[in-house]
């Protein structure tokens, strides 16, 4: 097999891993209801749905990242993806509640050991002159998941079922693992021989899991306590790192590689920044403007759109520009777009609201492709599973504090009550308050992307 045709099909393979999970995630929030009413939940288990998936990738991708280190790549990367399409088999026969939430758990294990790995294959096989281009396509196919999976999903659930939203997706899988047994044959594995810290991911996982789960109970007793545990378990994680022969994580990445750990801040002030805005605006265009769901999710849709198109091209400028600077820069176009969110009114044009969201997406494409670049490239073979699995981990942190900000604020301003015309202004309040927070901690991580080192080790 020629150079070109392993990069083609390791960029076709990760493509659609990256594409599968916004795709399912934005097409299951659509068929919750549907969902919902064939089990008669309530909304505290449809939301176990979604909150076992990201519970168990969080705990799980940066093991994952560093199993494929040392076990290989590609073998984890294929174990995951086996795994994935499994549960998606199993998703389309499930006969209850229980079931559905364990398989979802399963399936979480799936997609941790493939996004603890595929940013790692893709640097291993893209030199650094075609590696932002690579990282470009990518980001673009997690968003044209992100774009494509409420239309494709809302249109599979109301003629076919919500089951089918997994049996769609069978064959993909199937597809890429022929893939995957064809034509990449090597394997990458720089850290092969060294020991798997099962004690250090045991700590790294309860931690995780304790601030993910404790997040999303904010503001709320438990979720203060659940939460603080989560904080404590964290220095002793550390310490058990600094100790370890082989450590889960090499802490040196964070206090010697200023590149890295600049990078991998600025990820998660960014995904905290702007996770929860499409939240808000979808009650905002539904509650105060009065649209429908269908044409509320046309409006944000401008969003992911903006971005699968101008993402490529940014992954490609990385590579011949510096990427933090690029990064910085799109960091500060996502700025602009809050600080106009944080003068809406109830008089706000729509059209006004989807000139934010392609200024927004031009920023984030400015952003993703090219700090992905930063972090995967300033970091040794041997180390590229750690630096995968933490780019996933600033991702899930990121998007589960932006959530956690916005359910303060409404709990703060609306206490319990339903959302009904008479508390709309406090309801406006809650999201002002939020887009002021979220410009806040943009604006700040303008300052943390720029801090990294001018010179990335390639």
């Amino acid at each position: 097999m020629t150079d070109n045709e392993l990069k083609r099909s390791v960029l076709t393979v990760t493509a659609f891993a990256s594409f599968l999970t916004p795709f399912m995630g934005s097409a299951v929030n659509l068929a919750l209801p549907s969902i919902g009413e064939e089990f008669s939940l309530n909304a505290v288990t449809l939301n176990w749905i979604i909150s076992s998936y990201m519970l168990t990738t969080s705990m799980l991708l940066l093991p994952a990242g560093r199993l494929g280190d040392i076990l290989g790549r590609r073998k984890i990367f294929t174990a995951g993806l086996v795994i994935f399409t499994l549960s998606m088999i199993l998703l389309t026969f499930t006969p209850g509640i229980r079931w559905l939430i364990g398989i979802r758990i399963l399936q979480g294990i799936g997609g941790a050991l493939m996004f603890g790995t595929n940013m790692a294959i893709l640097t291993s096989v893209f030199p650094p002159g075609e590696r932002g281009r690579a990282m470009g396509i990518n980001v673009t196919a997690v968003y044209v998941g992100l774009a494509s999976g409420p239309f494709l999903g809302g249109l599979l659930t109301r003629y076919l079922g919500w089951r089918s939203i997994f049996a769609f997706l069978v064959p993909m899988g199937i597809i890429s693992l022929i893939l995957i047994r064809a034509k990449m044959k090597q394997e990458w594995a720089d850290a092969r021989g060294e020991r798997f810290d099962w004690a250090g991911a045991l700590i790294y996982g309860l931690s995780m899991a304790a601030l993910m789960y404790g997040f999303s109970k904010l503001p709320s007793l438990p979720g203060w306590i659940i939460t603080g545990t989560g904080l404590l378990l964290m220095p002793l994680f550390v310490l058990r790192e600094k100790k370890a022969f082989h450590p889960l994580f090499d802490m040196t990445l964070l206090s010697k590689n200023r590149v890295f750990a600049f990078s991998s801040l600025a990820a998660l002030i960014h995904y905290a920044a702007t996770s929860a805005i499409g939240f808000f605006l979808s009650l905002f265009l539904q509650y105060i403007k009065d649209l429908g769901p269908r044409d509320a999710g046309f409006v944000l849709m401008s969003w992911p759109l903006t971005m699968a198109l101008i993402s490529p091209a940014a992954g490609k400028l990385s590579d011949s520009h510096n990427p933090g600077v690029l990064a910085s820069i799109g960091m500060a176009v996502t700025s602009v777009g809050l600080i106009i969110l944080c003068f809406l009114t109830e008089e706000t044009p729509v059209a006004l609201i989807v000139a934010v969201l392609i200024i927004m997406g031009a920023g984030f494409s400015l952003f993703s492709s090219p700090n992905s670049n930063a972090i995967m490239s300033s970091v040794e073979k041997r180390q590229l599973g750690n630096a995968s699995g933490m780019l996933g981990t600033m991702r899930n942190v990121g998007q589960t504090l932006s959530m956690a900000i916005a359910l303060m604020l409404l709990a703060l301003y609306m206490g319990q009550e339903k959302i009904n015309p008479d508390n709309y202004p406090q309801l406006m309040n809650s999201m002002k308050s939020g887009f002021v927070v979220f410009s806040v901690l943009c604006f700040a991580g303008i300052f943390a992307s720029l801090a990294r080192n001018k010179s990335l080790r390639k």
